[in-house]
């Protein structure tokens, strides 16, 4: 390339925080092991991956970042912690006239914690509107 310094440096640095991202997608969402043995299934794999870490990272930026939920408005929580914190719990569900309830096995200290991330969902925007094209 015969770019000065200061081009290079503007070409390459939205780039700056890719590596982070990639190991966040490594190692805090099971990106390490999904090479299967046809490479169409590994693309379904990756693409399904990529895909969860997308929705999760956009639930962390939009829902969790606001004091009443995290108590601290610049907790950052690695998408392991929020695996575990929200996914990992044993549950079951029961019906209650037409409605199916899911019924959660969480911790005292932590019901508030999740109601008030279900009190903000509730409310969220996405951040763009969008509406889907389908093409057939």
């Amino acid at each position: 390339m015969d770019l000065s310094a200061l081009e290079r440096w503007r070409l390459y640095r939205g780039r700056a925080d890719c590596e982070n991202r990639i190991k966040e997608l490594k190692y805090d969402f099971g990106g390490e092991s999904f090479n299967l043995k046809d490479f169409w299934s590994t693309e379904a794999a990756l693409l399904t991956i990529m895909l969860a870490y997308n929705l999760m990272s956009l639930f962390r930026q939009g829902i969790l970042r606001s004091d009443a939920v995290s108590g601290k408005p610049d907790v950052q929580h690695t998408l392991k912690t929020l695996r575990y914190k929200l996914f990992a719990k044993a549950g079951y569900i029961t019906d209650d006239g037409r409605k199916k309830i899911i019924n959660l096995a969480v911790a005292i200290r932590q019901r508030e914690w999740i109601e008030e991330l279900w009190n903000k969902s509730r409310s969220f925007d996405l951040p763009v509107k969008f509406t889907p094209f389908f093409s057939t």
